[in-house]
């Protein structure tokens, strides 16, 4: 096998990067800490109908916007996501810049918080780890918690439901219809699609600008041809050889890495809970969380939420992962001429910048405790992206109807193999 130098090789002495190096992200400010855009400025607990003063207030699934539950006048939300400055131009980012959303969860933070009602001066109390809302109990208007506490409770941004419950209804109906022949009776006749409920899951997104560097070695096929050889009987066969150059191969480029999304909850990070099914949120992305909104607890009234428990730092290394895993498909377009091959011995990725903010993001959720005989449980669970209605699940299984119809389909093999053997 011949070896070629060609003009883009790396030189000899030129010292390997290290394996799967991540450089250290710059400091965002001169004291070392990110660069915090606040998005809760001028957040106001108390939000009123522009038309006729009243406090209830919800989304309009189908037009997006919020809707007075009294005179029905609707508005569109104030402030998106590119408008608080935390989407744009990621060649431009710099060191370290957050939304105040994700300011770091402070242990012990009290959850029950006391609001003084703007309308008639009673003190509200609102329990953040259940709710965002709660209702005056003297003037009856709607209080909301927008303004940030170290909790989790409020994100930066909301991503609004887009897809109905109907339509997510009829997701689901035909993900488990498809499914129906190899589900558990129990299922099959407790499955009420109705139930589903729509849930604002919590996310950290992340916009990463890097630059990556791969190097390895790639082959380049030269010519085939076909040789007779002897084999350990004395009889001569075609053997089918190869020639192929052998070049070191480098490529360096950037790498803008726009909306990654990462579940801030630690619960549903647990992808290894005996408990319950194999996570299958992540399967429903992505979100074009370009449109998502300044956080407005009123985005919620109908939906439940969960509260984040997971802080950047949590994440940060998952997220640098990804984003070498992105730079190594990315590479896959600049490596054609090497028909034979290519193995990528070092990868090195620099991250100039990254902006990461805290979003509510919508999902349908159907789920489902199957009651095992030995008295455990699995929760199963069918998920919609509350925008594209892109659905994944799992459905319990009965074993005993998958066993017998692999049973017939492995003696039906057994028996074509067979009669296959005889005709021979």
């Amino acid at each position: 096998m011949t070896v070629h130098e060609p003009e883009a090789a790396v030189p000899s002495s030129a010292p390997p990067a290290s394996p799967q190096e991540v450089s250290p992200p710059p400091v965002g400010t001169r004291d070392g800490g990110p660069a915090i855009v606040r998005t809760d400025v001028g957040a106001s607990g108390l939000v009123k109908c522009s038309r006729c003063g009243a406090t209830e207030i919800s989304l309009n699934v189908a037009t997006g916007n919020l809707r007075c539950g009294f005179c029905r006048y609707e508005w569109a939300a104030a402030g998106t996501i590119a408008d608080l400055g935390l989407d744009g131009d990621i060649g431009a980012l710099r060191g370290v810049v957050v939304g105040s959303g994700t300011a770091a969860i402070v242990p012990g933070t009290d959850e029950v918080l006391t609001f003084r009602c703007s309308a008639c001066g009673a003190d509200v109390v609102v329990d953040t780890a259940h709710g965002t809302q709660a209702r005056c109990h003297w003037c009856r208007n709607t209080l909301s918690v927008n303004q940030q506490v170290p909790n989790g409770a409020v994100p930066d941004v909301v991503l609004p439901f887009r897809l109905a419950k109907d339509e997510a209804i009829t997701r689901i109906r035909e993900f488990v219809g498809k499914r129906r022949f190899y589900a558990h009776p129990t299922f099959r006749a407790e499955f009420v699609p109705e139930s589903v409920v729509g849930v604002y899951m919590p996310y950290l997104v992340a916009d990463l600008n890097t630059k990556a560097r791969l190097s390895g070695q790639g082959e380049r096929l030269v010519r085939s041809y076909t040789v007779k050889v002897k084999g350990a009987d004395g009889e001569e066969r075609d053997e089918r050889r190869y020639d192929a150059d052998v070049y070191d191969v480098v490529r360096e480029f950037d790498l803008h890495v726009d909306d990654l999304t990462l579940e801030s909850s630690a619960d549903r990070r647990d992808h290894g809970a005996s408990s319950r099914t194999n996570n299958v949120i992540n399967t429903i992305l992505p979100f074009d969380v370009e449109n998502a909104v300044r956080y407005d607890s009123n985005f919620l009234s109908g939906f439940t939420a969960e509260r984040r428990d997971t802080d950047i730092d949590d994440v940060r290394e998952p997220a640098f992962a990804q984003a070498k895993e992105i730079a190594r498909f990315r590479a896959l377009d600049m490596i054609e001429a090497y028909d034979r091959g290519l193995r990528w011995d070092h990868q090195q990725l620099e991250v100039v910048g990254q902006r990461w903010v805290a979003a509510y993001l919508p999902v349908w959720l159907y789920s489902y405790h199957e009651v095992r005989k030995d008295g455990s449980s699995v929760l199963h669970y069918v998920a919609v992206n509350g925008r594209t209605g892109e659905t994944m699940g799992s459905v319990p299984v009965n074993r005993r109807r998958l066993l017998a119809v692999s049973l017939v389909v492995e003696a039906v093999a057994a028996v074509t193999a067979l009669l296959v053997m005889i005709g021979t």
